[in-house]
């Protein structure tokens, strides 16, 4: 007897299926390749679980988290200059409460690079050496650091060019953050755990409520935490289908023989946590978040860039977004090519001009010809993933008021946060199907844990069409173009039939390791370490 899911659960499966591809979004446009230091790669939004108790209270759980990852695939051995932001550039993390895809309260974040030129004495001349540090490294701001990286945060309100905005400030006074320098091996950082947390700082938040406008900030290097089989994915999907499709192929550590070759990469992450009550908009409890990074219009590269730091190049003019990153693989693998570069320009409440992509989505039918197997729904157009591509789930993630179409992860701040160790890597949906209490997983919010690659492929080719029977049919009055229409994914329409529920993409989330405190993502790997070198025979 199949198990019954309640459409609340199938929706929230659904959600996953917009966005369903292999990565997350690593190197996704033509533009944003030649464009690594704002190429946002993962955004995470979740109520935090540092410290929470087994019914998510305590600890940290009043507070939200914001995780906005850049520079994808960093080699951690990636000197001699190794990650440093771009200062000429805005990154930004957006909320919005009301509903109309329009940012209701922005955080704004701007990095400096100051270069000290420290040198040493050659042949009785100063000489400036060639390297970021001269020496072991500790404490903010180390002095045997030859560039230090610092940034600002704002907070805006209203429409992000609406106003300058204002400062976040530190317990203590001060605006100005200091940034870790990248794990550049063990030599030079001993305890990088120790250093990094050095740079976690409380801060004030203007604007909130009262007894409410405490907040932490880090920037600073991570682990990549994004499980995916990369490599054969996009070497047309190198895995034959009866691999992916048999849930018995997963190893003791619950992997399926893949690869998580990107897990010895790292990233920059942007993390902020924030109180509840400080981003929500009066009784309602649901949030949508997303990031941006934006570049000013005019760069010109500098002929003479002369002594000093990032002198490069010149830049002035207008700010120009150049990201965008809300629910995961959106523009990886959902929006055509043609328009990537603009999806990524784009704003959420603009994203009736991308519908066709989701309705009429070609990963699956592209999935069936690199595999040689039919995986692909007949139940055309998916007026289904509209639904939840833009709107959000009702009782799972959707305002009370109907919103504007807009694609942007949303988060129910009502919903408990769960510990770490009770957290269902499928999400809510995965909660569901095992009867546990974690509610706050996948698609509301996103976690670190959440394995948002396999909800997507199981949503993708209609595996809810199967979990769900004949129940699937939904209406869509507030999307133009397909107000009224009615789609129904029944198991007739899915070509695997019951084995739809079992694909995977042979790499485990819930394998990946993880802090469980700000700012969840873990130490970075380093760029060297000490070796033992056995001597030749």
């Amino acid at each position: 007897m199949k198990k019954q899911l309640g459409p609340l659960v199938k929706g929230c499966l659904l959600l996953a299926v917009a966005s369903a591809a292999m990565a997350s979004s690593h190197r996704e446009a033509p533009f944003i390749t030649g464009a690594p230091k704002v190429d946002g790669t993962d955004f995470y939004m979740f109520r935090s679980y540092e410290g929470v108790s087994a019914t998510g209270t305590g600890g940290r759980s009043d507070y939200v988290t914001l995780l906005s990852n850049y520079q994808p695939l960093q080699s951690p051995y990636g000197g001699p200059n190794y990650f440093q932001m771009d200062p000429n550039a805005l990154y930004e993390i957006h909320l919005d409460n009301t509903g109309d895809g329009v940012e209701d309260i922005t955080f704004q974040f701007r990095f400096k690079n100051t270069l000290k030129g420290t040198a040493l004495t050659v042949g009785g001349t100063q000489v400036p050496i060639p390297l970021i540090q001269s020496g072991p490294v500790a404490g903010l701001g180390a002095a045997t650091l030859n560039v230090n990286e610092t940034y600002g945060v704002k907070v805006v309100r209203g429409p992000r060019r609406s106003n300058t905005g204002s400062d976040l400030v530190k317990t203590g006074g001060g605006a100005t953050f200091e940034k870790p320098v990248d794990y550049i091996g063990t030599k030079t950082i001993a305890n990088y755990p120790a250093y990094a947390a050095q740079h976690i700082h409380t801060v004030t938040i203007p604007g909130c409520p009262a007894g409410k406008d405490q907040g932490k900030v880090f920037v600073g290097q991570r682990q990549e935490g994004f499980a995916a089989n990369l490599g054969p994915i996009f070497d047309l999907v190198n895995a034959p289908a009866a691999f992916l499709l048999d849930p018995a192929n997963k190893d003791a550590a619950g992997n399926g023989g893949g690869n998580h070759i990107i897990q010895k990469a790292n990233v920059t992450t942007l993390a902020i946590e924030v109180h509840k009550d400080c981003l929500t908009n009066g009784a309602e409890p649901v949030i949508g978040g997303w990031t941006t990074a934006s570049l000013r219009q005019g760069r010109l590269v500098n002929p003479k860039p002369g002594s000093g730091n990032d002198k490069g190049e010149k830049a002035g003019g207008a700010w120009v977004q150049v990201s965008r990153l809300g629910n995961p693989l959106i523009n990886e693998l959902v929006i055509g090519l043609p328009d990537k570069d603009k999806f990524n320009a784009s704003a959420p409440a603009d994203d009736a001009q991308f519908l066709n992509y989701v309705i009429n989505p070609s990963f699956p039918p592209l999935l069936s010809t690199v595999l040689g197997a039919n995986v692909t729904p007949t139940n055309l157009p998916r007026t289904d993933l509209a639904t939840t591509f833009l709107t959000g789930i009702t009782g799972i993630n959707k305002p009370q008021a109907d919103p504007k179409p807009s694609e942007m992860l949303r988060l129910d701040t009502s919903k408990a946060p769960a510990p770490f160790a009770a957290q269902n890597r499928l999400g809510v949906a995965g909660n569901a199907l095992a009867g546990g209490t974690d509610n706050a997983g996948f698609p509301t919010g996103r976690r670190p844990k959440d394995d948002v690659v396999d909800i997507a492929l199981v949503a993708m080719v209609g595996g809810l069409c199967v979990i769900n029977g004949d129940a699937d049919t939904l209406k869509l009055n507030s999307i133009p173009g397909v107000a009224g229409v009615t789609s129904a994914c029944r198991p007739a329409s899915v070509p695997l039939g019951a084995t739809a529920a079992n694909i995977h993409d042979a790499v485990d989330q819930a394998t990946v390791p993880f802090l469980l405190t700000f700012p969840y993502l873990n130490t970075p790997n380093a760029g060297s370490a000490s070796y033992n070198v056995a001597p030749a025979p």
